[in-house]
């Protein structure tokens, strides 16, 4: 009649399987017998035994007032009481309300952190227990050594889990700008309207926490408003894609076309655009051995590699449809093919050999575009100005473009070379000419910023435009 516990099963998989068998085929005596799973999600998570289960998952909650609550629900009265020194309770709040804001920056995807780092209570519970001791044994007269709290935070309780450059900059900042002798300051305010209350029991800090509001804005976050906007379309773009993936795919009784002739259709369309092989002698022709060549050969084997697949499957599509070969199990690929060409996604097997885009028009119209960028090289020469963006490997391009200036003087090691930008002024219609050393490259956007055209400086971005684009750089070595 006991418990079982299993813990982080999405790392035993095999035995998840064994389980299943177990629990089915055993004969328990005692009502009272439970199985207790963690687990983290996994695609290969047998699913006979997630649908037996009760399911229990815990997210961290939304929002400033949200993260409080839950933070101050952990805390008890005692806590509280621990030290009768004025800073510890501000500190106490401050600690929260950082962690609730590390955590909350997660939903902004890139902008709020470059890596989704796992923050939990453990780091809460850290920092609160080191701001203890630090005030223990502090001397009055000097009060709290500032850096040494910040070095704690920033860098060893919350930074400890971070490893990206820019990330751990931002942590320190949050450090730099929250933990100093101003945050006993009664002006003091994380943002507008988020102070630091002056409490003496729980019930009071719950208090002035319902008071916050219920929604935040990204600005509380240190966040432009236009996170909020980047935030809402991914979200409801999970929502849509998980409904589009449920839909039941085969077409009913009613009127009008069927899915086959739909995608059959568009796979006659896509055909007929579609560009034609490449011929191998033309490269030969243009000096194998000269280092932009090669990377341009690396980029035309690849792009060739997508146009065999796609008019492959294209092919095959067709026949399949005309009931000319089976579309059978073990063509899963066709099958996927047919219902992401008809969702207007982008099938499986394409995307393993391509690019990341988000429907299947945007991604073909690329696909035409690149190829004519590689084609126009060959055939017509050198560009003058490189879509960068266009190239499956386009560090490979900025590596090629330092070796031929490495190459072009003679007294230079390439490991002694570092690649440079300067960005221009014009735009690519603009360009009339090639730059005498290295390269003209254009097709990068910004997000999170914007850009002063005049004085060649980042702003920071106009409301509602989530993307700008960047003028024409000259990249050189």
């Amino acid at each position: 009649g006991g418990w079982v516990l299993l813990q982080n099963c999405h790392l035993g998989l095999e035995f998840m399987d064994e389980l299943l068998e177990t629990l089915l085929t055993a004969e328990i005596q005692n009502e009272t017998f439970r199985v207790w799973i963690t687990t983290e999600q996994h695609p290969k998570f047998p699913i006979t035994l997630l649908q037996i289960a009760i399911k229990f998952t815990n997210e961290p909650p939304q929002g400033i007032r949200a993260g409080l609550k839950r933070t101050f629900s952990g805390i008890s009265q005692d806590l509280l009481n621990v030290s009768n020194l004025p800073m510890w309770k501000p500190l106490l709040y401050t600690v929260a309300f950082l962690h609730s804001t590390v955590q909350e920056r997660r939903k902004f995807g890139p902008l709020g952190w470059n890596i989704p780092y796992e923050f939990n209570s453990a780091d809460f519970t850290a920092s609160v227990q080191f701001i203890q001791n630090h005030l223990k044994k502090i001397d009055i007269k000097k009060g709290i050594s500032w850096n040494t709290v910040r070095y704690m935070i920033g860098e060893v309780q919350y930074g400890g889990r971070v490893t990206d450059d820019y990330d751990k900059r931002l942590l320190n900042c949050f450090a730099r700008v929250w933990f100093s002798e101003n945050m006993f300051d009664s002006a003091f305010c994380f943002y507008t309207g988020y102070k630091i209350p002056v409490c003496k029991t729980l019930e009071q800090y719950f208090d002035y926490i319902q008071l916050l509001p219920a929604m935040d804005t990204p600005e509380v976050f240190g966040l432009h408003p236009n996170a909020d906007i980047t935030y809402q379309k991914n979200t409801s773009a999970d929502v849509l894609d998980t409904i589009t993936n449920i839909q039941p795919k085969e077409s009913g009784g009613g009127s009008g076309e069927t899915r086959e002739a739909v995608v059959y259709r568009s796979a006659e369309d896509m055909l007929e655009k579609l560009p034609p092989d490449y011929v191998k002698a033309q490269l030969v022709k243009m000096g194998a051995l000269n280092s932009m060549n090669i990377f341009l050969r690396q980029e035309i084997d690849r792009m060739q590699r997508v146009i065999t697949v796609v008019r492959t499957s294209l092919n095959d599509l067709k026949l399949a449809i005309e009931g000319t070969i089976v579309m059978s199990e073990a063509s899963k690929n066709l099958r996927d093919a047919l219902d992401n060409m008809y969702d207007a996604r982008i099938p499986q097997v394409w995307r393993r050999v391509s690019w990341e885009s988000s429907t299947l028009g945007f991604w073909f119209t690329e696909l035409l575009d690149r190829n004519a960028q590689l084609s126009s090289w060959i055939f017509q020469g050198r560009p003058k100005v490189f879509w960068i963006t266009g190239f499956f490997n386009p560090q490979g391009f900025l590596t090629a473009m330092k070796q031929e200036a490495t190459r072009a003087h003679k007294d230079w090691a390439l490991d002694k070379v570092a690649v440079h930008n300067e960005v221009l002024k014009l735009t690519r219609e603009e360009i009339t000419s090639s730059p005498s050393e290295g390269v003209y490259i254009y097709g990068l956007y910004l997000e999170g910023a914007g850009w002063d055209k005049r004085r060649s400086i980042l702003v920071e971005s106009t409301p509602k435009i989530l993307f700008v684009q960047l003028p024409v750089l000259h990249m050189y070595a």
